[in-house]
C-alpha cells in the first residue's frame, strides 16, 4: 500500500482516506481485523502516532471498532453506515422493520420496471439459497440468504442513490433480519409473489407483495412476547 500525496490535506488526513478506501474497496471487509498499527505505518510510510490518530478519526466515525487488548476491527463500510448502525443499535425491532418496508415497496416497485436478464438471474439465485437455507434450519445462511434478495432486489432498481442508501442500511439490518428469522423458522414468508411480480414487470404487483411480506413479520414480530427486564 503506497501513501498518495496531497497538496491540501494533512498527514492525517491522508491516511484517513487512505484506510477508508482499502476499507470502502473491500480490502478489509465487514468484521475483518486491520494490519496492526507498526505494520500500517510501515507500509504508509508514516510515523505511529499518524496512524493512531488515523484510526482514532475512524473509530469515533463508526468505521472501526478498537478492541483493548486485541486489535482494531471493520465496523462499518462507511460513514454513513456506521452513523445508521449506531442509530439502529438503539432502535426497536419494529421500527427497523418499518424503515424496511418503506424502502423496500418502492424497490420492488422500481425493480419490475427496470430489471434486466441478470437482475433476474441474481434474484433468483438468492431465492433458492433462501430456500436452501430455510430447508436445512441454517440461521446464519438463510440471514445472508434473505438479505442478499433484498439486496438484489434494490440493485436491480439501478437507482444509485437507493443502492448506495440501502447497502449501507444492511449492514445494521443483519441484526434485524436475525430476529425476524428466528421467527422464520415457524412461519416462512414465502418472497416467491415478489420475484414472480418483478419477473413479470408487474410493478404494482411487486409493491403489494412486498408490502404483504414486511407485513407479515411485523405481525409476527409485535405477537413475540417482550423479555421481561
Amino acid at each position: 500500500m503506497t501513501l498518495q500525496t496531497t497538496r491540501r490535506s494533512s498527514l492525517v488526513d491522508q491516511v484517513i482516506d487512505q484506510l477508508r478506501g482499502e476499507i470502502a474497496a473491500g480490502v478489509w471487509p465487514l468484521g475483518a481485523k486491520i494490519p496492526p498499527e507498526p505494520a500500517l505505518a510501515e507500509s504508509l510510510g508514516v510515523g505511529r502516532n499518524t496512524v493512531r490518530e488515523a484510526v482514532r478519526a475512524l473509530t469515533h466515525s463508526g468505521l472501526l471498532d478498537c478492541r483493548q487488548g486485541d486489535g482494531t476491527y471493520v465496523r462499518a463500510t462507511s460513514e454513513l453506515s456506521g452513523a445508521v448502525r449506531r442509530r439502529l443499535e438503539t432502535a426497536e425491532l419494529i421500527e427497523i422493520l418499518e424503515v424496511r418496508r418503506g424502502m423496500e415497496v418502492e424497490a420492488a416497485r422500481l425493480a419490475a420496471a427496470r430489471r434486466t436478464e441478470a437482475d433476474l438471474t441474481a434474484i433468483a439465485a438468492a431465492q433458492a439459497e433462501r430456500a436452501r437455507a430455510f430447508a436445512a434450519l441454517d440461521h446464519a445462511g438463510f440471514i445472508e440468504a434473505d438479505l442478499a434478495f433484498h439486496m438484489a432486489v434494490v440493485e436491480a432498481t439501478h437507482n444509485r442513490v437507493l443502492i448506495e442508501l440501502y447497502r449501507d442500511f444492511s449492514d445494521a439490518l443483519r441484526a434485524s433480519i436475525g430476529t425476524a428469522g428466528v421467527l422464520l423458522r415457524h412461519a416462512d414468508v414465502p418472497h416467491e409473489p415478489i420475484a414472480d411480480a418483478i419477473k413479470a414487470g408487474d410493478a404494482a404487483a411487486a409493491a403489494r407483495a412486498t408490502h404483504a411480506c414486511l407485513d407479515q413479520i411485523l405481525d409476527s414480530t409485535r405477537s413475540v412476547p417482550r423479555p421481561e427486564s
